[in-house]
């Protein structure tokens, strides 16, 4: 949980060394309130309609940035972990889409080893959705659909970027961006070979809801092998 940050006054410092490493305090604002306790995440059938509700109220609360923000974990050949924010531009029963050149590391890792996690978090709801499952490129004419309605720049930025590689100095980015604008100037951007999509085809999708006290609400959803879905509550 992050340290709650009050204003006002500076606390003067504390002086007893074994309590030096504890000088911010955890945030305990919770609050015993029984419509808090009384809560829930409903069952639904189809965990892809309750995360389209979730969806879109983070959409149209008016207090999140960037709804569309997700945690895009994948593995190294070390079995690390690498994660990531990357933007959500899909979702459907089929799973939640992201593009991506396709050398860039998520790539490079997810053709080793297609496994995926996803983490939603939209705060001002203290809502939260994490996926895990198996990613996989779209078809290139899902690809060709979703390049076309990008901004020019961000197309002709697509040609520029060798994502992940490593850059000697900004100034030949630039350079590389002025050479493919001149490329394409006076017609349509293509997209590169090298730059598509994954899906990620989900296997559980967990719903969390904050509570008080920490007893936070929980439901997973687990895909069964004939594509319905089961759920039941975590502990928190």
């Amino acid at each position: 949980m992050v340290p709650r940050i009050t204003a006002g006054r500076a606390a003067r410092p504390d002086t007893d060394p074994s309590r030096r490493h504890s000088v911010v305090e955890n945030q305990s604002d919770d609050e015993p309130t029984s419509k808090a306790f009384k809560m829930s995440i409903p069952e639904n059938p189809d965990p892809f309609n309750l995360f389209n509700e979730w969806f879109a109220e983070a959409r149209t609360c008016g207090q999140i940035a960037e709804p569309l923000a997700m945690t895009l974990a994948t593995v190294d050949e070390r079995g690390m972990p690498w994660p990531r924010i990357v933007l959500l531009k899909e979702v459907s029963e089929r799973g939640f889409v992201f593009f991506t050149n396709l050398g860039s590391k998520k790539a490079r890792q997810l053709r080793a080893n297609p496994k995926a996690s996803l983490c939603f978090y939209w705060m001002p709801l203290d809502k939260q959705v994490r996926v895990l499952g198996q990613a996989e490129l779209i078809a290139n004419d899902e690809a060709d659909g979703y390049f076309a309605t990008r901004e020019r720049e961000s197309q002709i930025g697509a040609w520029a970027s060798r994502q992940s590689e490593r850059l000697a100095a900004r100034e030949d980015l630039e350079q590389r961006f002025e050479k493919y604008t001149k490329e394409f100037e006076g017609r349509d951007v293509p997209r590169p070979e090298f730059w598509s999509g994954y899906r990620v085809v989900p296997e559980s999708i967990e719903f969390w809801l904050r509570a008080p006290f920490r007893l936070h609400h929980r439901r997973v959803y687990q895909r069964q092998a004939d594509r319905s879905w089961v759920s039941h509550l975590l502990h928190p």
